[in-house]
């Protein structure tokens, strides 16, 4: 069987060293070497997406490689493919070293200078070992294998998502607040972590008081269950939160270590990690949206708000952090008249939008927010509603879980919105006898109003055939007659029609009866309609 081999080494030298003495082990087929972490990430979670076995066996970290530091690097990769054997290159053979390797889940480690003897050992008890747990995983209908596709269906396996704010003021917590809120709904185990290590109002939100935080987590070198079970607060709706320091000068104390060793730590005990990383970068932020499974960038729709969500977007590429296609974008405050759009937003800053959109309803908000209850935010919230649907979107909140007795806020927003639905037939039925009504009397006062055009018309045609009648010596009140009549439909048939020699003008008067909805019902109505004509042929 050949074994694969991934080198990741950050310098050229060594790179080439260790490449030469890979492809020289026997029955093994060396790739071509990953230069930083980002690279060997992207790599392996490139392979896995086509199919778990194009991983490698056996991946070669140098002590060199950057920008993660090795070890954590080695953790991370641990945890999100479990199935690859890691082997660490390094100079320090000292069994503090070989302790720190072992904790992090490599499998074993290889002392610079380079030894033939020794790489080959700890390659073939890498891939050994890789071989066995991929037979493991297998077995069955293969369900361990779904920890490469983000199933987060065993240990280790939790799905991370950051909310991150292109600006001050965008709706980061809020978004965060309500994924966790979902996902906790749809039975998960969720941790909401608030990375805002400067202004966190995770704890605002949701009416927390705590003297713990991640904080207090950075004197720690190795976080076990124990301890992150002392900085977590539960809350009542059974979500773990991990809040922002209450004095804001110790965000400083959170580095980027502690925010991997967290956020590792955090992964391989719940199923959902949310993480509110606020709106500035810092060290421990640009790592968390690094380890995210998905990385959510909130804007709302003005230039002001694109624009930075666009700088967002390159300092995150120029940190080599996310690349703006693996980034989805949400658009908050949304209107169907805002002049930027999210697809307008999708092409300015490259990046993956959100198919939902949250709506501008501020009002709905005020009193969950002024109460600082945010969990208490009724069912039929349009903005709610929105953030629900977009963890739907995500992946965060189970299809099925509205339907079992364990998923009770799923369930009361499913029965909220049927009852909406139901709300608006009850009101349709009610008013469209009013409709009803209104449209009978518009269609009878149309009615009224071409009878009456009728009459006019049909005596001005009777008064001018009769002069015409009288100058030609003719009975003038028969051709007056049988003139309306010819200009009245046959429903109106039955009018009154009669002429008048006044001197030096003939005049006609029609009287027409107004027809009920259809023509042909009479309901004694009527309307008249008069019109002269001077007789012709006389000097007056």
């Amino acid at each position: 069987m050949t074994t694969r081999i991934l080198p990741a080494v950050g310098d050229i030298d060594a790179a080439r060293a260790l490449s030469t003495l890979a492809g020289q082990l026997p029955d093994t087929e060396p790739a071509l070497p990953v230069g930083d972490s980002t690279e060997l990430l992207d790599t392996l979670a490139r392979l896995a997406a086509e199919s778990v076995d194009e991983l490698p066996e056996v991946v070669l970290v140098h002590e060199r490689i950057g920008p993660v530091p090795a070890l954590d690097l080695i953790r991370d990769l641990v945890l999100r493919f479990p199935a690859v054997g890691v082997v660490l290159i390094t100079a320090d053979t000292s069994p503090g070293l070989l302790t720190a390797a072992m904790d992090s889940g490599a499998r074993g480690i290889v002392g610079l200078p380079l030894a033939y003897e020794a790489l080959a050992e700890r390659v073939q008890a890498a891939a050994s070992w890789s071989t066995g747990m991929r037979r493991h995983l297998g077995n069955g209908n293969g369900g361990g294998l779904e920890l490469y596709a983000g199933g987060g269906g065993g240990a280790g396996a939790g799905t991370v998502v950051t909310v991150s704010g292109a600006k001050g003021g965008v709706g980061t917590t809020l978004a965060a607040v309500h994924l966790a809120l979902a996902s906790r709904a749809s039975g998960h185990s969720v941790a909401l972590v608030d990375l805002d290590l400067q202004s966190g109002d995770v704890a605002s939100y949701l009416d927390v008081q705590f003297r713990r935080s991640i904080a207090d987590l950075a004197a720690i070198s190795d976080i076990t269950p124990r301890v992150l079970q002392d900085a977590v607060y539960t809350h009542e709706t059974g979500i773990g939160l991990l809040l922002a320091p209450a004095d804001g000068e110790r965000g400083e104390e959170v580095t980027d270590r502690v925010a991997r060793q967290t956020i590792g730590a955090l992964r391989a005990r719940y199923d959902v990690v949310i993480v509110d990383c606020g709106t500035y970068v810092t060290g421990a932020g640009a790592t968390a949206v690094e380890l995210a499974d998905r990385a959510l960038l909130l804007v709302t729709p003005d230039v002001v708000a694109v624009r930075a969500a666009k700088r967002m977007v390159r300092l995150w590429d120029r940190l080599q952090i996310r690349k703006a296609e693996e980034t989805v974008t949400v658009v908050n405050r949304h209107g169907k008249t805002a002049e930027i759009q999210p697809v307008l937003v999708e092409r300015v800053t490259g990046t993956k939008t959100a198919r939902t959109t949250v709506p501008a309803n501020f009002k709905e908000l005020q009193a969950a927010v002024d109460a600082g209850r945010m969990q208490d935010l009724e069912s039929r919230s349009s903005v709610k509603q929105a953030l629900w649907g977009l963890a739907g979107e995500l992946g965060l909140v189970d299809p099925d879980a509205a339907g079992t007795g364990g998923k009770r806020g799923l369930a009361l927003r499913r029965k909220a919105t049927t009852g909406d639905r139901g709300a608006v037939t009850l009101e349709f039925a009610g008013m469209f006898p009013l409709l009803l009504a209104v449209m009978a009397i518009l269609w009878q006062c149309a009615l009224y109003g071409y009878t009456y055009s009728l009459a006019g018309n049909a005596a001005d045609e009777a008064a001018r055939a009769a002069t015409a009648a009288y100058a030609a010596g003719e009975g003038a009140d028969g051709a007056c007659s049988d003139a309306a009549r010819q200009h009245l439909p046959d429903a109106w048939q039955d009018a009154s029609v009669s002429c008048t020699d006044e001197g030096t003008v003939w005049k006609a008067h029609v009287s027409v009866d107004v027809p009920v909805f259809f023509p042909g019902f009479d309901a004694g109505w009527h309307v008249d309609g008069e019109a002269g004509a001077a007789k012709e042929g006389e000097d007056g």
